[in-house]
């Protein structure tokens, strides 16, 4: 396409040279943004109008410039940022975009795919616009191909003059279509702003952890081209969404369990010896405050030998590998979203407890993702989300996978659930030496059958519980580990 001779400042707003190498740097990496400007463009100045609503958002002060500065070939980006900044809507959007990368560069991508959909579907109820868009698409090839022939600058000059003539007419017609159609336009803003809200809480969802308020933190962690690529997925795909979606509620449901587990870990019960000042037993106490019986204590406390509290609950750091063997048949596809937000949820107590996190999905094959104290890459997540296995059962392959990432470990006492709808059956052979490997190693398993009752399993598993779906109570068992 011919590009439109123009002054060095294409924006409409008071942008600087640090805001254009922003959005630069910004448009490099979003997909969302390259998407928008590659096909079909609603008219020659479209790039620079999604710069200007990227600067509307991320600015601390963004300011129209008055029109009369303004090159002419930008008046129809003048018209559309007016209209937007002049929207009360658009001025709450702000207190949530303003100088934040993520928020400002989902809500650039969301207010210009609205924009360009506003503006497709004017052209096609009106006909004057459309042929207003069409002439000027027509003479900028013929504009670019004169100058392929001459050599740049050497367009012929009165066609370069018709193209400017058209220009102020589509001024003229985006500024009446704005007048005449506002409550349209405005509701597509508003939809917009709350598709830029969805998305990013999405994204903080899948990121976050099962700590309260763990989520921005942790998304502050990841580099912005990351977040970037996975709020892309969300607007591509709905199901990252959904996935998203159960993965925010059962970090909610696994915090709650967590807290109620540390809290009964706390209760004291019995009598051990250490150094812990909140454990002491008052009688212990009792000798500190004694002058005569006061060395006594120091001395004792010193090689942790006064007596105190014990505590119920284990010890959840140091602890041996988290483990989700999960069923991924064809007949689980319908749970598909359900068991991988459950996944990113146990996936979160693995990180929070700094314990590595494995991934078994399985159907007839099974296959092995180690995630490394539950860390977990945007990339990985998307390839997480993405795959689905089908097929029929097979008990044997996810167990012995799991037995390797075990015997990988230095660590003993590891945590498998295992999670299927299927029955499969297992040799003497392996659930002999399963059984064998389970005393050595010192782990246990928790399987969810998923609506039938299973006998295999009863020949691997410490414990077993039955539930319709994912979001039955019985599932949550699995955040107490």
């Amino acid at each position: 396409m011919y590009t439109i001779k123009t002054d060095t400042n294409q924006s409409v707003l008071n942008t600087d040279k640090y805001d254009q190498r922003g959005f630069k740097k910004l448009y490099a990496m979003s997909k969302g943004l390259q998407n928008l400007n590659e096909f079909e463009q609603p008219f020659p100045t479209y790039e620079s109008l999604l710069s200007d609503i990227w600067a509307g958002l991320y600015k601390v002060n963004p300011k129209l410039k008055e029109l009369e500065i303004v090159s002419d070939y930008l008046y129809p980006n003048h018209s559309l940022m007016q209209r937007m900044m002049d929207d009360e809507n658009f001025h709450h959007f702000r207190e949530y975009t303003r100088l934040d990368d993520l928020s400002s560069a989902i809500g650039t991508v969301q207010l210009g795919k609205k924009t360009k959909e506003w503006l497709q579907e004017e052209q096609h109820n009106n006909n004057e616009l459309n042929k207003t868009l069409k002439d000027i698409e027509r003479m900028q090839r013929q504009l670019k191909q004169q100058e392929q022939d001459n050599g740049v600058g050497n367009g012929n000059e009165s066609l370069q003059a018709d193209l400017q003539k058209l220009l102020a007419n589509l001024h003229e017609q985006i500024d009446k279509a704005l007048r005449d159609n506002h409550i349209g336009f405005g509701k597509a803003m508003k939809q917009a702003m709350q598709d830029t809200q969805d998305t990013r809480e999405s994204v903080k969802s899948l990121m976050g952890g099962t700590k309260a308020g763990s989520g921005e933190a942790e998304l502050k962690k990841v580099p912005l081209r990351d977040q970037l690529k996975l709020a892309d997925k969300m607007e591509e795909q709905k199901k990252m969404k959904e996935i998203a979606d159960w993965a925010g509620r059962f970090k909610q449901i696994a915090r709650k369990k967590q807290k109620n587990k540390h809290n009964k870990a706390t209760t004291r019960s019995g009598i051990t010896l250490g150094n812990n000042l909140e454990r002491v037993l008052p009688s212990e106490l009792a000798m500190y405050k004694n002058e005569a019986t006061k060395m006594d204590f120091l001395r004792l406390f010193s090689k942790q030998k006064t007596r105190q509290y014990d505590a119920k609950g284990k010890d959840t750091l140091g602890k041996g590998p988290f483990i989700l063997c999960l069923d991924q048949s064809g007949s689980m596809n319908n749970l598909d979203s359900q068991s991988k937000g459950f996944a990113l949820a146990l996936m979160s107590i693995a990180k929070r407890q700094k314990r590595d996190f494995a991934l078994i999905p399985f159907s007839s094959k099974a296959y092995k993702y180690l995630y490394k104290k539950g860390k977990i890459e945007a990339k990985d997540m998307v390839d997480l989300c993405e795959r689905f296995i089908g097929g029929g059962t097979n008990f044997e392959a996810p167990l012995g996978k799991a037995l390797e990432v075990i015997n990988e470990s230095s660590f003993k006492k590891a945590d498998i659930v295992f999670v299927t709808d299927g029955e499969a059956s297992v040799t003497e052979s392996f659930i002999n030496d399963f059984q064998k490997q389970k005393q050595r190693k010192e782990f246990n398993v928790l399987s969810l059958i998923i609506g039938y009752r299973s006998d295999t399993v009863n020949l691997f598993s410490k414990k077993i519980i039955q539930i319709n779906n994912f979001h039955d109570e019985g599932t949550f068992t699995a955040f107490e580990i």
